[in-house]
């Protein structure tokens, strides 16, 4: 079977990782692209060089333009600029969405069959241009989120329990920021609601802490953002889209009516395959959930008006 291909943008922290990640999947050439000259040739001739090691193929180009890129099955976008301490996603609106804009439409223009998986921030907001500037259907088109805060929310719930995180079923929906909903209604341990085995005021510490995931990461780092479990979760759905495996995720997926929303990137439960977003998934919700659900909406909404109104 031939080898499929995946074009991984920008060649800092979380593509570089995301490359790594998936080459060692040995199931794809990696074509790793980023402005900085000699950056993204680095990194790919070093990942190359782990393959004899780790056991797979060694297949990764690295590369300043985006010839390399051409044929590609999905396109992963991470250029951009990362926080920093005290800064949130939507400040770096202006910036990233002139860059997400540019690195889009050179990359299509090589890979016009291609899947695309936003991982910039601000995220929802960034699907956006993504999906006007290629002008491919929105179920190519989709953002990586969900995954990642539900990750978080998993983790702090395992250690607060002191059980397994492979245990913990349970998602975050809305947009990526302050505003997100990880939905406690439908959270559960083996089957057990979450409800039942911690009280309201711990739930309510971990929603938090769930929502400055990133943050608390940033402050940590001083320089830069997260990466690993960023590009876990990116290359999770590069999985689910290219080996069809038809899974059920949180992610960033274009709304047309679906809980009330029209015409915006949500963080919501999808099937993703090999057609891209084949399914959104409305689940029963509270009403405080639902509620805070429209808030993050709207919180997404300005942002995408802001970009609008400056393109």
């Amino acid at each position: 079977m031939a080898r499929r291909k995946i074009t991984v943008i920008g060649a800092g922290n979380v593509g570089a990782t995301t490359a790594q990640r998936l080459a060692e999947r040995d199931y794809a050439d990696i074509a790793l692209v980023d402005i900085v000259e000699g950056l993204p040739q680095g990194k790919a001739l070093d990942l190359n060089q782990s393959g004899p090691v780790v056991g797979f193929e060694p297949h990764v180009v690295g590369t300043n333009g985006y010839e390399e890129t051409a044929g590609s099955d999905v396109i992963v976008i991470t250029s951009g600029v990362a926080r920093k301490p005290g800064m949130s996603r939507d400040d770096l609106l202006t910036t990233n969405q002139r860059i997400v804009a540019d690195v889009t439409k050179a990359a299509v223009e090589q890979s016009p069959d291609a899947f695309i998986v936003v991982v910039s921030n601000p995220l929802d907001a960034m699907c956006h241009i993504a999906l006007d500037t290629s002008g491919f259907p929105s179920e190519r088109v989709v953002g990586m989120a969900g995954i990642l805060d539900s990750a978080r929310f998993r983790t702090f719930l395992a250690w607060e329990l002191g059980v397994s995180v492979r245990d913990i079923t349970g998602f975050v929906m809305g947009g990526h920021g302050d505003t997100m909903v990880p939905v406690v209604s439908n959270t559960n341990v083996a089957g057990i609601p979450v409800t039942e085995l911690l009280s309201r005021s711990q739930i309510d510490s971990i929603v938090q802490r769930t929502r400055d995931g990133g943050a608390e990461v940033v402050k940590h780092l001083k320089t830069g953002s997260a990466y690993y479990a960023p590009s876990a979760a990116a290359a999770e759905m590069v999985d689910a889209i290219l080996l069809d495996q038809k899974r059920v995720l949180p992610c960033a997926a274009y709304l047309t009516g679906q809980y009330g929303v029209d015409g915006l990137y949500l963080g919501v439960p999808v099937t993703l395959g090999a057609g891209g977003v084949e399914q959104i998934h409305e689940v029963q919700l509270t009403d405080e959930e639902k509620s805070q659900l429209e808030h993050s909406a709207n919180a997404v909404r300005e942002l995408v008006d802001v970009m609008h109104a400056k393109a």
